[in-house]
């Protein structure tokens, strides 16, 4: 038989081209999700197992091969219960852009990153997480219920060293403080640098299970972080934050095309003023 015969090649359409590219964006896009997670050694331990079963089915090696494949058929539960918080967190991302007319500045960012920026200066270790469309309740209900609204002097009242409510998180949800004192989960992740505390792993923690923004005061050295779906930015300044949020809550610009209030006018001369005399 001709070896053309053996290997014939399909003709490349560009419904196949369209077929491929789509294929590969897909696993492009997951290899970027487990990367440098606990989830890249879970898979690579997967694709070992696959690899040793496959010698075993040409090597003739019956036993190995009867034991790997009564695996199979449990193979589906393992990796949805292996790889939950990634599902999840990949849900999220499909699901954080909305269809029709993106989300609204939310109106307590500017008292955000006034409180942002004296937590900053005075050096008091903070962690304010934003709500988005993945419910907070589990985590608002394991701390003080406030439901009040949000304030600059609120906050740093909150974080106040030495208050009932200085350990744990804030949790803000629809431009209103839903809780203090809030636990939440730590990330288990290997990649995460040793150096951050438990508060910046808190704050890398609940990204990697919702899709809120945590923001994070050190109190060691008084510089802010934020984080999103798994990912911690360090050292960022004012202005970069005002940017992560409006990114997160895709929004277009920092003010509304009728022009911002002469109240957010006067909050954010505060910030940048307050921000040059810590320049200063």
């Amino acid at each position: 038989m001709p070896a053309e015969f053996l290997f014939a090649i399909p003709p490349l359409t560009v419904t196949a081209v369209i077929d491929i590219l789509a294929v590969a964006f897909i696993i492009y896009q997951l290899l970027q999700i487990v990367r440098g997670t606990r989830a890249a050694h879970i898979l690579a331990g997967i694709l070992t197992v696959y690899v040793v079963y496959e010698i075993s089915l040409r090597a003739g090696l019956e036993a190995l091969r009867t034991m790997l494949a009564s695996l199979a058929p449990y193979t589906a539960i393992a990796i949805i219960i292996l790889f939950q918080s990634e599902i999840r967190r990949t849900l999220a991302r499909l699901g954080r852009k909305r269809l029709f007319g993106g989300y609204r500045r939310p109106e307590s960012t500017d008292e955000i990153l006034l409180a942002l920026t004296s937590l900053s200066r005075e050096k008091t270790g903070a962690l304010i997480v934003l709500e988005r469309d993945i419910g907070l309740r589990t985590f608002i209900e394991s701390g003080v219920r406030l439901d009040s609204h949000i304030s600059r002097d609120l906050l740093l009242s909150i974080f106040l060293p030495g208050t009932a409510l200085h350990d744990g998180a804030v949790i803000i949800q629809k431009d209103r403080i839903a809780a203090a004192a809030c636990f939440l989960p730590l990330s288990v992740n290997p990649a995460v640098s040793t150096k951050l505390g438990t508060r910046h792993r808190a704050g890398i923690g609940i990204t990697e299970e919702t899709d809120c923004l945590a923001i994070v005061v050190s109190e060691e050295t008084g510089l802010i972080s934020v984080g999103a779906f798994g990912d911690l930015e360090t050292a960022v300044t004012i202005d970069r934050v005002d940017q992560r949020i409006n990114e997160h809550f895709g929004v277009a610009g920092k003010s509304t095309p009728s022009g911002p209030a002469p109240s957010d006018s006067r909050k954010k001369a505060d910030v940048v003023e307050t921000a040059a005399r810590m320049r200063d």
